[in-house]
């Protein structure tokens, strides 16, 4: 087993040194599904833009992705595809003009939808997408009115109240529905015959909870005491102000693409010129997120320059590469360069805080999240006595994660105190998860675990037990915690079990002998572990039926940090590791991020890397002495 593990430790140790690029990065794709790629040709069409090489190469992309039956879907096991996707798709390609209506594909495209409920049955933001291009009523859906960014910030729902992601693709959402936006060309496809029912006979009854979320919008409404007509072009102006601040350097919003998308039609909805600068800025920067993948080229929504190159450094340092080689000093120079000094909106609720933490992507200045915080500080960990300025730099970062942590204990993924339930009643498809930005399991173990091994810290305070008591008080009756950034309890377990265990619980408490016995009886035949990503949207463990890389890296991680002695689901663990190390089929690019259960999910071209290296360097370290 030593042999096995030294040999896979150096073979990947070697390659990733040799990858490497000289600015300290590393050139992994974070890729999701065909839904960007489409939203790019969609825009790029709607807009004239003369673009036919990337249409056409994005095009080709998205038909790789087909199903035989016709569909699309956002992962492997999803049966029998995704409508909102598969019209996405459908949409984007007669768009391209690559294909036609009669088309083989096409047709069978065409019939799953009709068959699965028609574009009636698809998601929110693609009826909102439709909608733009004159392909849905804008009457018979998303009935919030912009005025909800003038309610006050003390009354029990606001603007304010909503996540930051949600918050940024609001914004040009209200203005849009303000403004009932069309913009259509004669090419624009007709996709009105895949209505299953007229529209105005497909509204949707209310459910008593969404009522009573409209009735408390229109008494926060009620409150401003203006004439109507005022307050509208008050409101359009607050969301146009809000929109532009948030605009990042490379031209687009928040760093997303999703986001950026919405913010050009609504900036045209305005008014705006489609040659603006800014709308023309806009769209360089969504050219900026394509990836050349080996079948056409694909749009990611936000690169994960940060995140992989903070990752892959500290599983470097795991492997035994000094901090002061010139691989590792290459990326702590990356990482200290974007550290974020600038106030986010993050500081309205952490007002006494300094900037110091760091985004996922490159282009990312005002948008800092607690994971790539601490993965960041992970990085740099070795080198704080190397000069004041990595010092400085360290004390920020530290500071902003501590500052982030919630009343309630745990940490969130952008913000402190969004976890306002009201807003999860909000009409719109994923609220319940994309409305607010509660505590996780994934972020508060991660935390913990950052701060019980890198930092001085007491085990004894209060920031911690607060920590380590959420932990608690939200495990599962069977013993696993849910993730809500990976899929889904083998992730969520991993972070909560590997934390606690860095701040000090022992291994035979209940909370962790219930968490490690609920491990094992999910382990596969084969010595793996996965999880569908079925689970993220059910809430409940659902096994794919099959091992993943990630996975199973992360569920034998966890068994380290609880185990003095490599006990036997452990080494069978390592030995399937491995092996699917050298593996190449449907498992190992199989879509282990999670970012809105049901309607994103991200296959991390890093993972097959990250997690496998961490834990054979942590099972020889432990055991391999």
């Amino acid at each position: 087993m030593k042999m096995l593990v030294e040999a896979e430790i150096n073979r990947m140790t070697d390659k990733l040194i040799r990858i490497q690029k000289k600015e300290g990065t590393w050139g992994f794709c974070f890729e999701n599904s065909p839904s960007t790629d489409a939203y790019m040709i969609i825009l790029l069409k709607s807009l004239k833009m003369k673009e036919d090489y990337l249409i056409n190469q994005l095009a080709k992309r998205i038909l790789s992705k087909q199903e035989v039956n016709g569909a699309w879907k956002l992962y492997y096991d999803e049966e029998p595809g995704n409508v909102s996707l598969t019209v996405e798709c459908y949409f984007a390609l007669l768009y391209s003009g690559l294909v036609t209506e009669s088309d083989a594909n096409i047709i069978k495209a065409q019939k799953f939808i009709i068959d699965n409920g028609g574009i009636n049955q698809t998601h929110s933001l693609t009826k909102i997408m439709l909608a733009i291009n004159g392909q849905y009523h804008w009457d018979d859906f998303f009935p919030m009115p912009i005025e909800l960014l003038l309610i006050p910030r003390q009354f029990p729902i606001s603007f304010w109240d909503f996540s930051s992601y949600a918050r940024v693709h609001l914004a040009p959402l209200l203005i849009l529905k303000k403004y009932k936006f069309v913009m259509t060309r004669n090419s624009t496809p007709d996709l009105k015959r895949l209505l299953v029912k007229p529209t105005n006979n497909m509204r949707p009854v209310e459910s008593s909870e969404t009522r009573f979320f409209l009735e408390l919008l229109d008494k926060g409404i009620s409150l401003i005491q203006e004439y109507p007509q005022y307050i509208q072009q008050k409101a359009i102006r607050k969301a146009e102000q809000y929109i532009r601040q948030r605009i990042e350097g490379d031209g687009t919003l928040y760093s997303y693409v999703t986001s950026t998308f919405f913010m050009i039609y609504s900036l045209l909805a305005l008014g705006y010129s489609k040659k603006h600068p800014i709308i023309i800025k806009a769209i360089q920067g969504l050219k900026n997120h394509r990836y050349n993948l080996k079948i056409g080229v694909h749009i990611q929504n936000s690169p994960s320059d940060i995140w992989d190159t903070a990752l892959i450094s500290h599983a470097l340092q795991n492997a035994g590469i000094e901090a002061h080689s010139k691989t590792i000093i290459r990326t702590s120079n990356y990482l200290l360069n974007h550290q974020h000094t600038k106030l986010g909106d993050w500081s309205l609720t952490s007002k006494e805080t300094l900037p110091g933490g760091w985004g996922f992507s490159e282009s990312n200045t005002i948008h800092p999240d607690v994971d790539d915080t601490t993965a960041s500080l992970r990085a740099i960990s070795r080198m704080i006595d190397h000069s004041p300025f990595v010092r400085q730099a360290w004390d920020r970062g530290i500071n902003w994660t501590k500052a982030l942590q919630n009343s309630d204990g745990g940490w969130p993924a952008f913000e402190r105190g969004k976890g306002n339930t009201l807003l999860t009643l909000v009409p719109m498809d994923g609220a319940e998860d994309a409305a607010i930005d509660p505590s996780t399991a994934d972020l508060t173990g991660r935390t913990l675990e950052f701060l019980g091994s890198h930092t001085q810290i007491s085990k004894e305070n209060k920031i911690i037990k607060k920590g380590v008591q959420w932990l608690f008080n939200n495990q599962e009756n069977n013993g696993s915690w849910y993730g809500r950034w990976g899929i889904s309890y083998i992730y969520g377990t991993w972070a909560a079990l590997t934390g606690l265990k860095a701040v000090g619980v022992k291994s035979s408490h209940d909370s962790l002998i219930k968490a490690e016995n609920w491990l094992i009886s999910i382990q596969n035949r084969d010595g793996g572990w996965g999880e569908s990503c079925k689970s993220d949207s059910l809430k409940q463990y659902t096994a794919l039926g099959s091992s993943t890389p990630s996975q199973t890296a992360w569920a034998v991680d966890a068994l380290i940090a609880v185990n003095d002695t490599p006990i036997e689901p452990i080494n069978k663990g390592i030995v399937n590791l491995i092996d699917s190390l050298h593996k190449n089929d449907w498992t190992t690019v199989y879509p282990t991020g999670a970012g809105l259960p049901n309607n994103f999910y991200i296959h991390y071209h890093s993972y097959i890397w990250i997690w496998p290296l961490l834990t054979l360097c942590h099972y020889k370290n432990k055991y391999l002495k």
